[in-house]
C-alpha cells in the first residue's frame, strides 16, 4: 500500500536481522530509510546528507555509534539520535556520557517501542520548529519546573533541561502525581510502554541522570525524592 513519505531515517547496525526488520517496521510506516553496516559507511554519507533521525547500533566495526554520535553532533545540535543497545550495562556507559542523544532502547527491543519513540522525535522536531505557540495548552508546572507535554521537553528556573524522551517520560509520571510514591515497576512502564523488558537497574540509571542534570541548572534541586525499598516520588516545595 502507498504511503506517504514521512521523513528519512539512517538505520547503522551490523546485525543483518536488525537491519531487515526494523528497516522494514519503518519503511512500513512510511519512512524513507537508509540501512549502513557501520559507522564508518554511515559516516561517509551522513556528512554528505544528514537523514531526519538517526537509529544507531553502539557496538560495530570502523566506527561505534558512540562516535558516529559525537561526529554527527558536530555537524547538527538538533538531530534526533536513538542508541539501539545490547544489555543494560552498555546502557550505563552510554547514560554516563554527555552525547546528546535523545534515546535509548535495549536490545531486544518491542518494534512497536521503537517505532513509537521514532513518532515522538519526529513530533518533537517538527514542534520545535514551528516555535512558542503551539504548546500553550499543554504545561504542566510544579514550582520552578515546567514540562510541555506536546514538545517533551523540560525548563527548571526558566532554563531548558536537555533530557532524553525517556527521561521526560519517567519525569512526567513522577510529576504529575506529587508526593505518590512509584515504584520502578510503574516507571518501566511509563518510561517503556511498548512491551520492552528493562530492569530495576536501568530506572535507577535514568533517575540518576535526571537528578544530575536538573542539578546542573539549579543546585539546590532535590525534588527527586528516593523512597528505600519502594521507589520515588516527586517532592514540590
Amino acid at each position: 500500500m502507498h504511503q506517504t513519505h514521512r521523513g528519512t531515517i539512517a538505520l547503522v547496525d551490523d546485525e543483518e536481522n536488525i537491519r531487515e526488520t526494523v528497516g522494514f517496521a519503518l519503511r512500513r510506516e512510511g519512512y524513507h530509510v537508509d540501512v549502513y553496516t557501520d559507522g564508518g559507511a554511515a559516516w561517509e554519507q551522513l556528512q554528505q546528507r544528514l537523514a531526519d533521525v538517526a537509529v544507531l547500533d553502539i557496538t560495530m566495526p570502523r566506527m561505534d555509534g558512540l562516535d558516529l554520535c559525537r561526529r554527527l553532533r558536530g555537524l547538527s545540535e538538533s538531530l534526533p539520535i536513538i542508541f539501539l543497545t545490547s544489555r543494560d550495562e552498555e546502557l550505563d556507559r552510554v547514560l554516563g556520557l554527555e552525547l546528546g542523544a535523545d534515546d535509548y532502547l535495549c536490545k531486544p527491543f518491542s518494534m512497536r517501542e521503537l517505532i513509537a519513540r521514532v513518532k515522538v522525535l519526529f513530533r518533537r522536531l517538527s514542534l520545535a520548529q514551528q516555535g512558542n505557540s503551539a504548546s500553550d495548552e499543554k504545561i504542566l508546572e510544579a514550582g520552578p519546573l515546567q514540562l510541555d507535554l506536546r514538545r517533551y521537553s523540560a525548563h527548571l528556573n526558566g532554563q531548558a533541561v536537555a533530557l532524553t524522551v525517556t527521561e521526560f517520560m519517567i519525569l512526567h509520571a513522577l510529576v504529575r502525581h506529587p508526593g505518590h510514591v512509584k515504584t520502578r515497576q510503574h516507571l518501566m512502564q511509563e518510561g517503556y510502554p511498548h512491551d520492552t523488558f528493562v530492569s530495576d537497574r536501568t530506572i535507577d540509571s535514568h533517575i540518576k541522570r535526571l537528578r544530575r542534570k536538573l542539578s546542573l541548572i539549579d543546585g539546590s534541586f532535590d525534588g527527586i525524592e528516593t523512597v528505600y525499598g519502594l521507589g520515588y516520588r516527586f517532592r514540590q516545595g
